[in-house]
């Protein structure tokens, strides 16, 4: 069975996040969506409202999963025993960073990092750019699946 890890803050998931995950679908058994937890990170959204926009996104989809985690996410993979952390690139600037763990994890572990471009259609969104513009008060909808609702 392959496995994927598909890591992030997911602060909260956007459109871009959910095309990856769908695409992923084709190509693993299983996606495992994993919401990292930073003590030192302010998030917009709780964790539990965060894996429930997830989840709600991926109601129907029975080869996502959606868990919380601290610490490497290489340790995860093995825990999970998952092969290959599945990763979204929108720009030359998120390959550069991205490339550098990606190195790390393999030099770390026997873990192979699987890079998705970003759809056109959405590789301009960022969870920053959603926060943003939900603190402004524009519609966000546009940007993120329906799950996501700003209370």
């Amino acid at each position: 069975m392959k496995k994927a890890i598909f890591p992030g803050s997911f602060d909260p998931i956007t459109n871009g996040h959910y095309d990856i995950i769908k695409r992923g679908i084709s190509l693993f058994d299983e996606v495992i969506v994993a919401i990292g937890v930073n003590a030192e990170k302010k998030y917009m959204f709780s964790l539990e409202d965060r894996k429930r926009f997830i989840e709600e996104a991926f109601a129907n989809e029975p080869k996502v999963r959606v868990i919380t985690y601290e610490g490497l996410t290489i340790e995860l993979c093995r825990k999970e025993k998952a092969e290959f952390i599945l990763r979204g690139l929108r720009n030359p600037a998120d390959f550069e960073f991205e490339k550098a763990i990606a190195h790390t994890n393999r030099r770390l572990s026997k873990i192979e990092t699987v890079f998705l471009l970003t759809a056109s259609k959405t590789s301009y969104i960022s969870s920053s750019i959603v926060r943003d513009v939900i603190r402004n008060g524009g519609d966000y909808t546009v940007l993120v699946p329906d799950s996501v609702v700003v209370k």
